[in-house]
């Protein structure tokens, strides 16, 4: 794992080197299986059937994360900026936060920088510090299963 999550003010900042394109970096972001496998982190798990994706400017997202002691919580979303596979732009109205993710493909995978901004107080905490940090280790474990595990036909 390379990288750092910081707790700057009212912004959380994260930036984490992953081996895999965009493309595949995006399609994670963007598409309900693979947001299910990865958003939780440790702490919560996400089912499938309840993630919503209409990806486009206007569009929203939205999913149900269900906790260790078996508290739930429905999280939602507005898309602001959509360009593959570069940038996604994330408003949540119950918060006021606003999340921008950005994809810069390296020589040998992908710069993930995610910055989110305008935290409420409550949320200006170590445990959003970790826990932000847990859902890009979760990500990139993810990752790794998928482009270690070969494909049917291929050796």
């Amino acid at each position: 794992m390379t990288g750092h999550v910081r707790l700057d003010g009212d912004q959380l900042i994260a930036t984490r080197h992953l081996d895999a394109e965009p493309a595949l970096v995006w399609e994670m972001f963007t598409t309900p299986a693979h947001l299910a496998a990865f958003w939780g982190g440790a702490h919560a798990t996400v089912a499938p059937d309840s993630v919503a994706v209409d990806l486009r400017v206007g569009g929203t997202f939205s999913l149900q994360t269900w906790g260790p002691d078996g508290g739930s919580r429905q999280l939602s979303f507005r898309y602001e900026v959509v360009d593959p596979p570069a940038r996604l732009v994330l408003a949540e109205p119950y918060t006021g936060i606003t999340t921008d993710i950005r994809l810069e493909p390296t020589g040998d995978g992908t710069t993930l920088v995610v910055h989110q901004r305008r935290l409420p107080p409550e949320l200006r905490t170590e445990q959003a510090r970790t826990g932000l940090a847990g859902i890009l280790d979760r990500l990139e474990a993810v990752l790794t299963a998928r482009t270690s595990t070969p494909r049917k036909g291929t050796p």
